[in-house]
């Protein structure tokens, strides 16, 4: 499939989407509104609330707010998660001993560490960094762990008969190993991060897109709601779009799906 049909299929299914969504708002059908606007809004609606937005310059603020605190976790939580990945995979005695308590910590409840971080930090920009690192840390660790433990014993073997030191094994055998496997987290850390930076200015802040969705809900503005989901969806989807970029110029030596069959 060629990128430009790639591309028109998903534009369509987002036509379509949005078009039965304006449709079952907006028309009765057999008499009754499938999707009640109160409820539910519909395109047109929250389209011109996002215009407002901008138009106005209201979400600018907002949105560099949101933008500042989500790269901030996501730059501290990848690369803390890629730090302790290697030193895990690399000591396996280090990893064994605090395994029971990586795992315990993975397993807390993000949102009841929220109320924590901000006692902690107070109301402003780092109690919603925190949020977003135990978000993506854990996700980055985990991958680049198993990737770096992923290494074929052969290759290491290859490696050392070739007279390879530590230092050029990690940079030419256990690096390019985690790669792969680290950018498929960093494209889920990417959605993680902001979802920590929304979810904690939702919960108490003065100022970001999670405070923006925050004050449509508490007064029933259902199209606001929706246009700041909009609005956060385009948001990651621009990062991610960067982390790709960034993907495809370090994994330059990686073969094509082509190549490889």
């Amino acid at each position: 499939m060629s990128r430009i049909t790639l591309l028109a299929l998903q534009v369509l299914v987002a036509v379509v989407t949005l078009a039965l969504w304006q449709l079952f708002s907006t028309v009765p059908v057999f008499g009754k509104v499938l999707l009640p606007p109160f409820f539910f809004s519909n395109p047109v609606d929250v389209f011109s609330q996002i215009v407002k937005w901008f138009s106005s310059g209201v979400i600018w603020k907002h949105l560099a707010i949101t933008l500042w605190e989500s790269i901030l976790a996501f730059v501290i939580g990848s690369g803390s998660g890629i730090l302790v990945g290697f030193w895990f995979a690399r000591q396996p005695r280090v990893a064994a001993v605090f395994d029971p308590y990586v795992k315990m910590v993975n397993a807390l409840p993000r949102v009841v560490l929220a109320p924590i971080f901000a006692l902690w930090f107070g109301l402003g920009v780092w109690s919603k960094v925190a949020l977003g690192v135990t978000l993506v840390f854990f996700i980055v660790f985990f991958n680049v762990y198993q990737g770096v433990k992923e290494v074929p014993t052969t290759v290491l073997d290859n490696g050392r008969m070739l007279g390879m030191n530590e230092q050029q094994l990690m940079r030419h055998v256990y690096w390019p190993s985690a790669l792969s496997w680290m950018f498929s987290s960093l494209h889920t850390s990417v959605g993680f991060a902001v979802v920590g930076a929304v979810v904690g200015e939702y919960l108490g802040s003065a100022a970001g897109l999670g405070y923006l969705i925050q004050q449509a809900e508490g007064v029933f503005d259902v199209a606001g709601v929706f246009a700041g989901m909009f609005v956060l969806s385009a948001f990651v989807i621009l990062i991610d779009m960067a982390v790709t970029a960034v993907e495809k110029r370090l994994l330059v030596w990686r073969p094509t799906a082509v190549a490889r069959d």
